[in-house]
């Protein structure tokens, strides 16, 4: 892996990397780590994020973990409206108890592809706030040589792609088994006596394992899929679906709070 070399083109849109540069000892010299409490600004708008399979159970406690997209990529669902986070605050705060999916932990280090050299290279996010030269942390050492908080954000990113690549063989493992259904995400809108009101709304359209396709395998592909460790992250993908109504709890009760706030603005006025 690649890691202090001169610029090369990389390619690819990543999300929550607005300038993404190839890590260079000379052009980085200077830059470090500022320490933040509320580090996470940065996802405040990451409606839905990439997971990988190895997460899948400890995401499942919070959020719906779908699939989505022709690539079956999986997605740990943070919020239901555009460019909200319900679990992220703008500050950087996070709920308590809330997973913090590896993809946001890593940043701002991310490897990139290297058309050039058809390889992957170490990059940051050269926009992040999170990186001045007036930090605490050295990016590099008074010799240019990676400091042991860069060498362990590089291995963060290699084991993350490493679990990127069980994730996509996770995939297509379920893809060769037809697993894949569409599915919906719905909640009933209920009057003031808590009776239904209308019919259901759709909050989302996803791809999921559909239950009726895993129950219809043979025993012995069961248990294949049960001795390889893919059988308990399908039932943690299924498990994770329940939250949708705690998503829809809380973008409701998220629109109450500023609807009573605006009102509180107005009445000042």
């Amino acid at each position: 892996m690649e890691t202090t070399q001169s610029a090369g083109q990389i390619s690819g849109n990543v999300l929550f990397y607005n300038s993404p540069e190839p890590l260079n000892r000379e052009q980085h010299a200077k830059l470090a780590l500022v320490h933040k409490d509320k580090p996470y600004a940065f996802a405040a708008a990451g409606t839905a994020v990439p997971l990988t399979v190895s997460e899948f159970g400890p995401a499942a406690l919070t959020f719906p973990v779908i699939f989505a997209g022709e690539d079956r990529v999986p997605l740990a669902v943070m919020g239901l409206n555009n460019a909200e986070n319900l679990f992220i605050s703008a500050d950087g705060s996070v709920e308590p108890n809330v997973y913090i999916p590896a993809y946001i932990r890593r940043y701002p280090f991310v490897l990139a592809n290297d058309d050039t050299q058809d390889r992957l290279i170490v990059c940051i996010d050269r926009g992040s706030e999170l990186l001045s030269e007036q930090g605490q942390t050295p990016l590099f050492d008074a010799k240019g040589e990676p400091t042991e908080y860069t060498q362990q954000c590089i291995k963060f990113c290699d084991d993350f792609e490493l679990e990127r690549r069980r994730t996509d063989s996770f995939i297509a493992l379920l893809k060769e088994l037809d697993l894949f259904e569409l599915k919906k995400a719905t909640f009933q809108p209920q009057d003031e006596t808590g009776a239904a009101a209308g019919e259901p709304v759709t909050v989302a359209e996803y791809y999921g394992v559909s239950e009726e396709k895993l129950n219809k395998l043979s025993a012995e592909k069961l248990k294949e899929l049960q001795e390889n460790g893919a059988l308990a992250q399908i039932y943690a993908h299924l498990v994770s679906l329940l939250g949708w109504d705690r998503l829809v709890n809380k973008t409701m009760m998220r629109q109450v709070e500023a609807e009573t706030a605006a009102a509180a603005a107005a009445n000042l006025n």
